[in-house]
């Protein structure tokens, strides 16, 4: 037998990672980028709840609550133009559908965990990106009256 051990090359060890020159060099898997985002987009549900229920509450009311609804998108209300109120509705599309299809994603994820493999993680996660930011390009359409 040989004493000749085969060379290994050793992983590099970070002990002090700096966040400013170790972080930008840092290049996070396109799932990574999803889950984030998922995170993000139940936060951004969360903090506009409240826009959601005057949403909700001022659409069903009645006609004349209606109409002030829609103003609130043309013309503006409580001191914001209608562009600021209806970037708060194309925000809360994006979320809503982002985070639903993520969330869909992650359950087919825990429920066929044999099945799933690092290039069906990667190649659901640009399904993901691209169906949300895809329909939420759609609904923004419609949003600012583009058809």
């Amino acid at each position: 037998m040989s004493d000749i051990a085969p060379t290994v090359k050793k992983r590099p060890e970070f002990r002090n990672i700096n966040a400013f020159t170790d972080l930008p060099s840092y290049r996070l898997p396109v799932a990574g980028i999803v889950s984030i985002l998922h995170r993000v987009s139940g936060a951004i549900m969360f903090v506009l709840l409240p826009f959601i229920i005057w949403m909700f509450d001022t659409s069903i009311s009645s006609e004349i609550s209606f109409v002030r609804f829609k103003g609130a998108f043309n013309v503006g209300m409580l001191g914001l133009p209608g562009i600021i109120w209806k970037l708060a509705a194309l925000a809360l599309i994006w979320a809503y559908l982002h985070h639903a299809m993520a969330g869909i994603r992650h359950l087919w994820s825990d429920t066929h965990h044999s099945a799933v493999t690092k290039e069906f993680g990667k190649t659901s996660a640009i399904a993901t990106l691209a169906l949300s930011v895809g329909l939420t390009l759609i609904l923004g359409a419609k949003l600012f009256g583009l058809y």
